[in-house]
């Protein structure tokens, strides 16, 4: 049809949103929570798993590990709101067996926040997992040789040899982990309920909300725009700061 053009109103219009805010500090709050545990839960996965002289043992724990990342996140995210269910979900099933009362995981906004963060490190927790494993490997056995004649314990030869061996292999995954703060969706659009929504809710949420539910396409394209400018502008400021260019 004919549609008028309108300039920058549709930015316009998304900037001076106030769910548009709220969803972005929804989406702060649980991205940043997302990429500081699930930076570190890897590596000391990977660091413990590293210890087991069991070779089956290690690639038992290893695939078990690695299983929730070969599923999407609809049987993911189905799975743990059967299991957090409080009417015969198998957690509160658990804790009722201990006398504890059952707990409304997912429709206690604070509650569900850390939920949704958690089941996300669990689930991505093996891929990183592997990565480190594999970059472990790589790490000369000499430099432990000459760390135990130096009288380094294992603690220290850990701290002193094996995270400076990982440095590289820890920017590039914390780069990606970056890049991917400000897109997360899959694990919100799955999980929430109306309940929650105004605390779980994130921008890519507030792009498909607007561009699905309530049909307008103008602004729905402008936000998600506006989303992409921010990602650049964040992956080029740790770029610069941690200084990706020398890998």
């Amino acid at each position: 049809g004919n549609r008028p053009f309108i300039g920058l109103e549709n930015y316009r219009n998304v900037l001076t949103d106030p769910t548009f805010w709220a969803d972005f500090r929804n989406t702060l709050f649980l991205g940043i929570s997302m990429l500081v545990i699930g930076f570190v839960a890897p590596i000391i996965v990977a660091l413990s798993l590293n210890e087991l002289m069991q070779q089956w043992l290690k690639r038992s724990i290893q695939l078990v590990i690695y299983l929730p990342t070969l599923f999407s996140w609809a049987v993911v995210g189905g799975l743990w709101i059967q299991l957090l269910n409080p009417d015969g979900g198998l957690v509160n099933a658990v804790l009722n067996a201990f006398g504890i009362s059952s707990v409304q995981f997912m429709s206690d906004p604070n509650t569900a926040r850390w939920v949704i963060i958690l089941v996300s490190v669990w689930q991505n927790v093996g891929f990183n997992c592997v990565i480190y494993l594999a970059a472990l490997v790589g790490i000369n056995p000499e430099l432990y040789a000459s760390a135990k004649v130096d009288g380094a314990n294992r603690w220290r030869e850990t701290w002193h040899v094996t995270i400076p061996g990982l440095a590289r292999t820890m920017q590039i995954v914390g780069l990606l982990s970056i890049m991917g703060v400000l897109r997360m969706f899959d694990q919100i659009y799955v999980m929430r309920n109306a309940v929650i929504e105004p605390k779980v809710n994130v921008l890519m949420t507030y792009v498909y909300d607007q561009g699905f539910t309530q049909m307008n396409i103008g602004q729905a394209t402008a936000s998600a725009l506006i989303i992409l400018v921010f990602t650049l502008v964040l992956t080029i400021f740790t770029q610069r700061l941690v200084r990706y260019d020398t890998i």
